[in-house]
């Protein structure tokens, strides 16, 4: 009879995905927002030094651990492919038709050879209902033995959890706007696919994850 192989999320540091933040083993909590970007070298002298002056007061005023994470993936063009081959096949002009089939192996040869990447930028919120300073060996010892009684959270005091851990995401948001940058914070959806996307990038390009309502999780 086959091995059965242990699941990959028997390895992962977390106990659950609820109302758009991560619950991990120890019972901490985290928020996850998608960030946008800007071009730093286009923008003038005087543009560089605010964002330089916006970044800076920005750590200087964060009372709260955070994490900033680029993660880069091949840039997935099959969807706009498979549009462009919809486009050809519904196409009555001739002349038309064989321009946007040419377009379709320019793009997808372009993307080949240049190894297109596609980048996406996060910045990971924390919240410790034991408090964000790092204590001794016995007091950390003592938070993994009494993570089970802050992960089985009662709804009341999980929501309190959340709350302050969204007041942070608030601030965070706010401090980013002030650099020019746009920020939303993950859904419970999102956060789920995000894991999924990072730990089967194989898979991710093929299997399109479920619905959180159609899914089980043992």
């Amino acid at each position: 009879m086959p091995q059965t192989l242990p699941s990959t999320q028997k390895y992962l540091n977390i106990s659950e995905i609820k109302n758009d933040c991560v619950v991990l083993r120890d019972g901490t909590l985290r928020a996850a927002l998608l960030v946008s970007s800007i071009n730093f070298a286009l923008k003038s002298e005087d543009e560089q030094t605010a964002v330089i002056q916006a970044y800076v007061q920005f750590l200087n005023t964060l009372e709260f651990p955070v994490q900033i994470i680029i993660q880069s993936r091949p840039f997935n063009i099959e969807p706009y492919i498979s549009r462009l081959e919809e486009l050809s096949r519904t196409q009555t002009n001739e002349l038309l038709k064989n321009q946007i089939i040419d377009y379709k192996d320019f793009i997808k040869e372009l993307v080949q050879l240049g190894e297109i990447m596609s980048k996406r930028f996060y910045v990971v919120v924390l919240y410790n209902p034991l408090g964000d300073k790092k204590g001794g060996f016995s007091a950390r010892l003592s938070s993994v033995f009494s993570a089970a009684s802050v992960v089985k959270l009662k709804k009341e005091k999980f929501e309190k959890y959340r709350e302050a851990l969204f007041r942070r995401v608030d601030n965070v948001a706010a401090a980013l706007s002030s650099m020019g940058l746009k920020s939303a914070p993950l859904d419970t959806q999102s956060l789920i696919e995000l894991f999924y996307n990072t730990y089967n990038p194989t898979e991710a390009k093929t299997e399109k994850l479920a619905e959180i309502k159609d899914l089980r999780v043992e």
